[in-house]
C-alpha cells in the first residue's frame, strides 16, 4: 500500500497536484525514481523497466497460484516398511451408508428418520430435488405415516437387520491360490459403519476392490502400511463405483509380489 503525501498549500488552493510531486510523495517503490524531477532519461528508463517487470511477474506469480489452487492438487503416498515377522495384519473395511435403504421400513422410519437424515423434525422429506426419483418414490411411500401405529423400536436389532451383510458383499476372494469365504471374516463393531474384518493371520498383502461409496482400511500393525486410489469398476463388477487399496510389504529385503488377496465386494440397495 502506498501512503501518499500531498501538499497541504496546493489542496486549500485547489490546484492539482503534479505528478513528480505525486511521485516524490510516494511510497510506493521505484514510482519516485520514474517521475522525479531530475532529467537524466537513462535513469527514469532503469527505473521504469524495473517497476514495469516487478509488476509483470507479481501479476504472473498471483495468476499462477490462483489456477494451481483451482486445480486441487492432492499427494498419494506410498510407504514400504522391511518385516521379517507379521502375526496379525488385519483388514477392514467399512461403509459410510451404515444402513441399508432397502431394508429400512415404516416404523424405523418413523422412529430413525431424523437420525438417518432422511426426515426431519416435522416428519418430512427435506431436500426432495436432490434425491433419485425411484428412491424418492419408495421413500414418500414409507414417510405416510397417515393412521399409521408405531411399534416398539430397538436400535441394535434395527443395526442388526439393516445393516450390511458379508454374505451378500462378498463375490470372490482368494489368497494365495486359495479360496475363501464370508466364513473367513467377522464383524468386529457395529458402532462404526459394520467394518468387517479378515481373520486369516499369514496375511503379507492384500488388494481389496470394495464397491462403495466411501471405503477405508486399518491394519493392526503399524509396520504395514497402505496407499489408496480411486479408480472406475472394471466391467465384471456391476456397480457405480469402486475402490481399490494396494499394500505391499517388504519382507527380508525383498519384496513379495506372491502374497496377494483379491477380494471383491459388492454393495446392492
Amino acid at each position: 500500500m502506498m501512503d501518499l503525501k500531498v501538499d497541504e498549500e496546493e489542496v486549500e488552493n485547489g490546484q492539482p497536484v503534479s505528478i513528480e510531486a505525486f511521485a516524490s510523495n510516494s511510497t510506493l517503490h521505484g514510482l519516485s525514481h520514474i517521475f522525479s524531477y531530475e532529467r537524466f532519461f537513462a535513469k527514469r528508463v532503469f527505473w521504469t523497466l524495473c517497476f514495469l517487470g516487478s509488476l509483470a511477474m507479481l501479476v504472473f506469480e498471483c495468476n499462477e497460484r490462483i489456477q494451481y489452487y483451482f486445480l486441487y492438487p492432492h499427494v498419494t503416498k506410498l510407504d514400504e516398511v522391511a518385516t521379517s515377522h507379521m502375526t496379525f495384519p488385519a483388514v477392514t473395511f467399512c461403509n459410510l451408508n451404515e444402513f441399508r435403504f432397502s431394508r429400512v421400513t415404516k416404523n424405523d422410519l418413523y422412529h430413525a428418520g431424523e437420525l438417518l437424515a432422511l426426515l426431519n423434525s416435522r416428519y418430512e422429506i427435506p431436500d426432495t430435488q436432490m434425491a433419485d426419483e425411484k428412491q424418492l418414490e419408495i421413500l414418500q411411500e414409507k414417510a405416510n405415516f397417515r393412521n399409521f401405529k408405531p411399534k416398539p423400536f430397538n436400535m441394535r436389532e434395527f443395526s442388526d437387520r439393516a445393516g450390511h451383510d458379508i454374505q451378500e458383499m462378498l463375490l470372490a476372494c482368494t489368497f494365495r491360490g486359495t479360496p475363501c469365504d464370508p466364513s473367513d471374516f467377522k464383524v468386529v463393531s457395529r458402532r462404526f459403519s459394520d467394518p468387517v474384518s479378515g481373520k486369516r493371520k499369514a496375511l503379507t498383502a492384500v488388494k481389496l476392490l470394495v464397491d462403495m461409496a466411501w471405503c477405508s482400511c486399518w491394519v493392526g500393525r503399524e509396520s504395514l502400511s497402505m496407499a489408496g486410489e480411486m479408480k472406475q469398476r472394471p466391467k465384471s463388477v456391476k456397480s457405480k463405483r469402486a475402490c481399490i487399496y494396494n499394500k505391499r510389504v517388504i519382507s527380508d529385503g525383498q519384496r513379495d509380489t506372491n502374497h496377494v488377496q483379491r477380494t471383491e465386494v459388492s454393495q446392492s440397495l
